[in-house]
Parts: structure tokens; sequence; C-alpha cells
């Protein structure tokens, strides 16, 4: 039998400004469910959790929640200026019954030490907070709108885990598909102002979806509708896409493998060798680049960009990924070594900030700079109205201000003016942020037809894994490797994701005057974030790296393998050779670690 519902919105609808947003939207939240709120930017995803929440009021509908639970919202855009410390407002949100312990705690696991001033916060650093505040008293609820905006690697991965080890109910909002597909049990999606629910997490998602608006324009047809409205042309639109994407993906696999089998000898290449190549070839190269400042940041990286490269830069928030950014384009110079780039480069570079969109101005004018109707996309003019509906804008946006446009339409308008300029190396630092999973399909797709080159900063492994041909990993103390792939392709080779930076902290007394009536600093030592980690995911990648074994073994086998196929009995040695060296380092820090733990603990 169901249990009844923690939380239900029935038949809800809202109007802003005249326009309905919500015209009839259903919710509903069993204890322990986890749900997923799915819809285009502007469909009114924030607001529905928002009303869920209880900080709107719907126009129409009934809110119920069940007496005695508690509900914990996520905003965007946190507040805190009401609170002297960190701590301070992570404790506001503790109830009567709750741990005062999971404060500290939480605020630790996320990098935050509680002494920290709101106003000094970064918006990552705010982002961590208000998740402790929401996440400290285990409620019976948790709305959260996008969580992992502004978060690193590490810190996304141990969310995932968090919340898995919560009881609470779960509504999720987030344009990070890995994050979507590990944590949801359930689908919500809000379209058109109304909501459909599908059973199902969101891995199910995009072939439900494609199943639904092909069904809808079926009965269209039968019903001998011409199907002429634009909001039908972007929603149909999406499909398209979908199916060219197959080809793409394996341009994309060809790309990696060409990475793989690419000599990438840096630094003893012959320079007349690099300037008798075709013009252009060679896009980067850095010769054993060092950067510092208080600590290391990069040192002697050598790294060679060829054209129709696609590199992934990743590492935790502080390992300088900006920093290489502009060391690799020639906008900063290395303390040691040199970076050379190559002949007619045209580079452009994403902003993110935004700061360079003008409010006032509308849509159609940032797009031709206020000169006539068209833009000239790849040397073809093409009508501004076409090249709009391209990002998934309407044709009635073309005279909006670009000032009312919400966050990831105007990422989308930034996109939009960047391709429109001629370029052979696009820049991207970070583009992921505030788009919704159409756009991301659109950027993904932009990427694979660009004729270019792209380097990319981005915390989204999905879109890493859908994007780079190789990444760049921060390994710490300003050492960088590179892996070919995606960030999943990556993990396989390194034997584990990226890890928080770590930041070396004086001891500072909370009461200096007073004396010390505690047992020596070292009798407190506790396991990182790092070791934390690593203890909880080793046992499970050393399973894999078993089977994985196991399944060469099953190859090796076969006995008259070397004298059929020679070469492939080879390639079945160096793998088991490659992953029995891989499992011993991961059953070494394992052991290394639970050791540790029983020291500390006993």
């Amino acid at each position: 039998m169901a249990l009844p519902p923690l939380l239900s919105l029935q038949d809800i609808a809202l109007t802003f400004g005249g326009t309905p947003l919500i015209e009839s939207a259903e919710l509903s939240v069993s204890p322990g469910e986890r749900a997923c709120l799915v819809g285009r930017n502007g469909s009114g995803k924030s607001t529905l959790l928002k009303i869920a929440a209880g900080q709107i009021e719907a126009d129409r509908g009934k809110r119920f929640v069940q007496p005695g639970a508690t509900v914990r919202y996520l905003a965007q855009e946190p507040d805190l200026s009401a609170y002297p410390t960190t701590l301070a407002y992570v404790e506001a949100g503790l109830g009567p019954g709750d741990e005062p312990y999971r404060a500290r705690y939480l605020l630790e696991q996320l990098g935050l030490t509680g002494e920290e001033k709101p106003a000094d916060l970064s918006g990552g650093e705010a982002r961590r907070a208000a998740l402790a505040h929401v996440l400290a008293p285990e409620p019976d609820i948790l709305l959260l709108d996008e969580p992992t905006n502004h978060l690193d690697l590490p810190v996304i991965e141990w969310l995932e885990g968090e919340l898995k080890s919560l009881r609470s109910a779960l509504v999720l909002i987030s344009h990070d598909r890995r994050f979507l597909e590990s944590l949801s049990q359930a689908t919500v999606w809000l379209d058109r102002g109304r909501t459909r629910r599908m059973d199902r997490g969101f891995s199910h998602f995009e072939e439900w979806r494609d199943q639904v608006l092909e069904q809808e324009e079926a009965e269209h047809h039968k019903l001998g509708r011409k199907l002429v409205a634009e909001a039908d042309w972007l929603r149909y639109g999406v499909t398209a896409r979908r199916k060219r994407n197959v080809r793409r993906l394996g341009n994309l696999h060809a790309m990696r493998q060409q990475f793989r089998e690419r000599n990438r000898a840096v630094g003893t290449v012959n320079i007349s060798l690099a300037e008798a190549e075709q013009s252009g070839t060679l896009v980067v190269e850095a010769e054993g680049i060092s950067k510092a400042y208080d600590r290391p940041i990069v040192s002697n990286l050598s790294l060679r960009v060829l054209r129709g490269d696609r590199l992934g830069i990743i590492g935790p928030n502080g390992a300088g990924k900006t920093t290489l950014i502009n060391m690799l384009t020639g906008v900063l110079a290395p303390d040691e070594g040199r970076v050379r780039l190559g002949a007619n480069l045209q580079m452009v570079t994403l902003d993110q900030r935004r700061a360079s969109l003008d409010p006032d101005a509308t849509v159609a004018e940032t797009l031709t700079g206020g000169r006539g109707d068209t833009v000239t996309i790849g040397g073809q003019t093409k009508h501004v109205i076409g090249y709009m509906k391209d990002f998934l804008f309407s044709p009635e946006q073309a005279r909006t201000p670009v000032g009312v446009l919400s966050g990831g339409e105007r990422n989308r308008l930034m996109l939009a003016r960047a391709l429109a300029q001629p370029s052979n190396l696009l820049v991207l630092d970070e583009p992921t942020n505030d788009l919704d999973l159409e756009t991301l399909d659109l950027l993904e797709e932009m990427i694979q037809d660009y004729s270019g080159t792209v380097i990319l900063v981005s915390h989204d492994r999905d879109f890493l894994d859908r994007t780079a041909s190789s990444v760049l990993v921060s390994e710490g103390e300003g050492r960088w490797l590179e892996y070919a792939g995606g960030y999943t392709d990556m993990v396989a080779q390194r034997g584990r994701g990226v890890q928080a930076r770590v930041v070396e902290k004086e001891a500072k007394p909370r009461n200096a005057d007073k004396p010390a009536a505690s047992p020596p600093a070292q009798n407190k030592r506790k396991l990182s974030f790092n070791e934390q980690h690593d203890l909880k995911t080793l046992p499970k990648r050393m399973e894999e790296l078993e089977a994985k074994i196991a399944k060469v073994q099953e190859i090796l086998a076969d006995a008259e393998l070397y004298s059929r196929d020679p070469a492939r009995f080879q390639k079945a040695m160096d793998a088991l050779t490659h992953l029995q060296t891989e499992l011993h380092a991961a059953e070494e820090r394992w052991l290394e670690l639970e050791v540790l733990r029983e020291e500390l603990e006993g």
C-alpha cells in the first residue's frame, strides 16, 4: 500500500504580468522519494519549487504538507546577510531535536570553517554554506534548486553520496545530467505550464519525452492541424537534434582514438618540423611552463593542442584552471618556460559573467550589433530570426530587452553572439552554469560541429564525456596530466576522480587567552575529506577491477589465442598487467586508510 504524500500540489496555476506561467501543475512527494523536476529555462521550475516550499502563493490550486513534516528549501541565490558567521547561519536551520554536531560536520565536509563572514563569501562558498544549512536538520523533505551550481567536482560527488545516505524525500532541479541520473527515482516534467510524471529516474527521461512529443505530433496531424507555432518547432527540434547526435558521438569516439594513437612527445620536437607543418595545425605549444603565486599553480607543464582538439580542463576550485587557460592562450606569461601560439588564430572567449551584455539592447540588436537584421555565420548571411531559432529563441523575443531574460536565456544569447564572431579557437570557462538540458544539448552539438579547436573548463561530468577528446587534470602541487577521452575515461585510467585541493590552515584557538584544557591537537586527528572519499569508494573500485581482470583472464584461457591472434593476445596481456597494477595500488591505499581509521577510532 502506497504511503500518503508528505507534500502535494494540486491544480496549481500562476500568472506573471498577464502571461500564464503555470496553468495546471501537480506535484506529489512520498516519504523517502527522490524526484527530479525538469523543463526548459523559463518554464516555471523554480517558481513551482518555491510554491512547494511555501514561499510563493499560487493564484489557484492546493498545497498540502503533512502536519509535523519539516521542509527545507535551497534557493539558487541564498541570503546569509542576517548572520555573523557561516556557523551561525547553519545552526539557525536546526530544530529543537536536531543534532548540533551536524552543523560543524557539514561545514567541514564542504570546505568551510564556520568562522567565515557572509559578506566575504564567494558564490561557491555561499552555496556550500546554504547546503549545510538545509542538510543539517535532516528534514523530511528537501527542495533543492540547482544545488551543484558553482560547486567543483569533489564537492558534487560528496553531495551525491550525502543525499543518498539521507532518509529525506527529495525534489531536485539541476542541469547536471549525471547528478540527476544518480539520485532520481521519479521524473516530473514541466512543459507549457503543465506537469507530466514518470515513475522512473532521469536516465529514462529523454527517451520518454521524445515518445510523448512524437505521439503528440501524430495526434496534431490526425486532427489536421498544421504545426506552425514556434514553441512546437522548438520542442520537436530537440528530438531531431538528438538523432543527429548519434553521428556526432561516433565522430567523438574516433577523435579520442586518434588522440591515443598520436605521438605526444613534447619538448623534443624540432622547431623546424613544427614550422614546416600545415599552417594552423599547431594551435598551442607549451614547453616546461610554470607559474606560482603563494603556491605552485603550474609546474613544468608541456602540452600540445592541435587543430580540432577538444581539451577539457578539470580540477577542484582553487587548482588554477583559469590561470592555466590564460597562460595557454597568451593572456598571462608563465614564470618559466614558453608558450607558442599557432598561426592565424582567431580566438573567442565566452564571458560567463555576462558583463558584456547591454541590458537595454534587444536580443536582435545584441546578435546583429544594431546593424540591420542579418548575421554572417561562416561567410554565409542569415536572417537574425532564423539564427535566433537555432538557439531556441522564438521570433517574438527579437525585441525583448536583454535585461528581462532569465539567466539561462542570457547564457544562450552569449553563446549565439560568440559563435557569430569569426573564430578558430573557442575558449569556454564553465559554460554549463544556468543552462537547461535542451540548451546543453545545443551546446554539445555546436562543439561537435565546430571546425576549430575548443578549450573548456567544466565541473559537469556528463558534459565532459560528451564533448572532450582529452582532459587535462590537476594532480596537486601544480602538476597537470593529460588523459585521452572525457571524465569517465579519465577515472578509468586514473583509478579515481578529482579530489578536493588540500588547504593547510593555521590552528587558531577560539579563546587564545585561556589555557588549553584539551589533549594535544595530534590526538584529535580525523580522516580528511579525501581520505574519507577514498575509503568509501575504493572497495567498489577494487570489485570493478577484479571483474575486469576475470574477463581478461577468460580471454587468455584460450590456449590457441596466441597462435591464432598474436596481437589480441599481447593486448590482453598488457591490459591484464595494467589492471593488476591498478588493483594492487588500490588495495594498498585501502589497507593504509583502514589501518589509519582504526587507529583514530581506537
